[in-house]
């Protein structure tokens, strides 16, 4: 038996990053800087709690939206760190990862022929998203030129003014750009004026290196509209313990709640307990992690101009994203640098079509080896310049 496959799941590629790493796997001693995973370990404080948790048989599912207590704290923290105030009870929600909060709000915000204007280069996952909601995308295209930023601009020259929804991610996955307050304020004014939804992924907003975050919901008129997205996969090192959440008024967090009790029925229970006392003991554990990401943005960046590839000034996340050398398409030397030198770098065109020209290379793993991968990466260089 053949089974048919519905159109819109014909219609979304596989993964561009996820055939790299299938080509990596086949070789030994492999240095991957494709992979947007922390190489430190959970903090022990949370881990603790999690062993703790199991311990004394806190296996039971919690209440859909997430355990109250936990709802609590992220209410807290986001008050603290980033002026954002949301009710616990009906204006936040605890997600299987960031990504599953995005698919939430895809699923019960798109109708069938709604235009999403999505800002690229960005996260591979939010077009088949809005592909599997049965949506339309609107690529809105940022340049090294405006830092990466999205401008007003750029929104009324991709036809932006008539789409039904926003998605922005800062800082960025994949160019490692950022949205300071100054360059937000007009994008809001502007969701204002087209009575946009803006769906906002801040799960990196703990990593900004210049300056503070801020969220695009605590402009005036923004928070009735902005749905933020973050989670503890990337500040708190806890990718596989799969927890995120959304932030956002209570008729559409309530909408959102009502597809998850459907599908995930609640986030998982351990690492719930994980998060709460990362929340509540290891600010100091996400400080040294960011500091330690800063040194190493550095180095990458550095290391590239040694090597005469010209990379955009990151300063948030962990990505740079350096510019492929004449004579390459992206896509052709990240293939060749993995199977002649053994490093992974991931091609810019998988995160849209202005990519092209330029690698994600990740900093989240160890100095030695980032300066053996940037060492090997030198040597193919000079080999075919």
């Amino acid at each position: 038996m053949t089974f048919e496959l519905s159109d819109r799941v014909q219609a979304v590629p596989p993964s561009g990053i996820r055939r790299f790493f299938e080509i990596a796997e086949e070789r030994d001693e492999v240095i991957s800087l494709g992979v947007g995973e922390p190489d430190f370990a959970t903090p022990w404080a949370a881990r603790d709690a999690a062993i703790a948790s199991l311990e004394q048989g806190k296996t039971s599912y919690t209440a859909n939206r997430g355990k109250r207590e936990l709802r609590e704290s992220i209410a807290d923290y986001v008050a603290d760190r980033f002026d954002l105030g949301y009710d616990p009870d009906e204006e936040i929600i605890v997600t299987t990862g960031a990504s599953e909060a995005v698919d939430l709000a895809f699923r019960a915000f798109v109708d069938p022929g709604d235009t999403v204007a999505v800002a690229q280069p960005c996260y591979i996952s939010y077009e088949p998203g809005v592909t599997f909601a049965g949506g339309e995308v609107l690529p809105v295209p940022t340049t090294e030129e405006d830092d990466f930023r999205l401008t007003v601009e750029g929104l009324e020259r991709a036809g932006a003014a008539d789409a039904d929804m926003l998605v922005i991610c800062y800082p960025n996955n994949p160019t490692g750009a950022i949205m300071p307050a100054e360059d937000l304020e007009p994008i809001a004014e502007f969701a204002r004026e087209h009575d946009l939804t803006v769906l906002s992924d801040e799960i990196y907003a703990e990593l900004t290196y210049d300056g503070e975050h801020t969220s695009i919901a605590s402009f005036e008129g923004m928070r009735e509209r902005t749905i933020v997205f973050n989670g503890f996969s990337k500040a708190y090192a806890m990718t596989g313990l799969r927890l995120g959440y959304a932030l956002g008024p209570a008729d559409a967090i309530g909408a959102m709640n009502k597809i998850h009790q459907y599908t995930m029925l609640s986030a998982p229970t351990t690492p719930q307990y994980a998060a709460l006392e990362a929340l509540d003991t290891c600010d100091n554990d996400v400080r040294e992690m960011v500091e330690e990401y800063d040194r190493r943005r550095q180095f990458v960046l550095s290391r590239f101009r040694e090597i005469g590839m010209d990379v955009f000034e990151a300063k948030g996340a962990f990505y740079c994203f350096p510019e492929v050398p004449d004579g390459f398409t992206a896509e052709e030397f990240a293939e060749e640098v993995l199977r002649e030198q053994g490093v992974a770098v991931v091609p810019g065109d998988v995160f849209g079509d202005v990519g092209e020209g330029h690698l994600r290379v990740s900093y989240a793993t160890g100095l030695g080896d980032l300066r053996q991968a940037l060492n090997r990466i030198e040597a193919f260089v000079e080999e075919h310049a």
